[in-house]
């Protein structure tokens, strides 16, 4: 056998032995590898899909209310909308208040938008 095919051979069986590792471990991750960014990262998602669903919130609300009729958006809309849309079991009512007042004001808190955001500040 010359050197070149046993180098290949050897490329070969390491290339076998290492598909055959990855296949043997895949999906065994048992925790993330970095739990603080892990948890960062899911706290970013979180906010996000918040704010997603307060800025849902008041265009659904702008949309249903009638000619000359206020707009009302409940932080209760914001918790419903991030627990349907985004999957959420437990939303945390301060967190999506917070979101509300965000939106309402990067909105330019129209003068025909009623909230509770402000009143649920403890």
């Amino acid at each position: 056998m010359s050197p070149d095919a046993a180098f290949g051979a050897l490329v070969v069986a390491t290339g076998v032995l290492i598909v055959a590792v990855g296949a043997r471990w895949k999906g065994r991750a048992a925790r993330p590898l970095a739990p603080r960014r892990a948890r960062a990262l899911a706290w970013q998602a979180y906010t996000r899909a918040l704010t997603r669903s307060a800025e849902l919130a008041l265009v659904t609300a702008r949309d249903a209310a009638g000619r000359g009729e206020p707009t009302v958006v409940t932080v209760g809309d914001v918790v419903r909308l991030a627990e349907e849309r985004f999957g959420y079991d437990e939303v945390v009512r301060e967190d999506a208040a917070a979101a509300l007042r965000h939106a309402y004001e990067r909105a330019g808190r129209p003068a025909d938008c009623v909230t509770d955001a402000y009143s649920s500040i403890q």
